[in-house]
């Protein structure tokens, strides 16, 4: 048995349409890493992905509407619309800038504009082509 320590203590679960395509989006938006896949029974979908991304991970599957019921996570647009925002914690004001622009030129959209927010930080969100929101946020400079 794996070490579970070795595991963040928080993983969250991305349901997509065409996992293929997202752990592509992910490496080119975000630089990430795909440590681990597992092809779906039918050779065509993804049961899950381990992605390593901004100092954490993410899990990814394919959605499987064949099954049913309480409890069974579901695509952004099968739902229409997130449910959550996956926030990333950088180390700078322009890492927010770079890391929505990065995010944006691979095929994202931004849903609210890099700002300095009242809590002094600088913070934006996009949506990624899978609808899942991510936003930005970074410590601003001492005035």
């Amino acid at each position: 048995m794996a070490d579970p320590s070795a595991h963040p203590r928080v993983e969250p679960h991305l349901c997509v349409i065409d996992g293929a395509a997202a752990l592509a989006f992910y490496q080119k938006a975000f630089g990430a890493k795909v440590v681990m896949t597992v092809p779906a029974q039918d050779g065509l979908r993804l049961m899950h992905a381990t992605v390593q991304l901004f100092g954490g991970e993410i899990l990814v599957h394919d959605e499987f509407p064949e099954h049913r019921g309480e409890g069974v996570v579901r695509s952004p647009f099968t739902v229409r619309g997130p449910s959550v925002a996956i926030n990333v914690n950088l180390d700078r004001a322009d890492d927010v800038d770079a890391a929505m622009a990065r995010a944006v030129g691979a095929g994202a959209i931004v849903v609210m504009e890099p700002e300095n927010t009242f809590w002094n930080a600088r913070y934006g969100r996009i949506q990624d082509p899978f609808g899942h929101v991510w936003a930005f946020n970074a410590p601003l400079p001492d005035a």
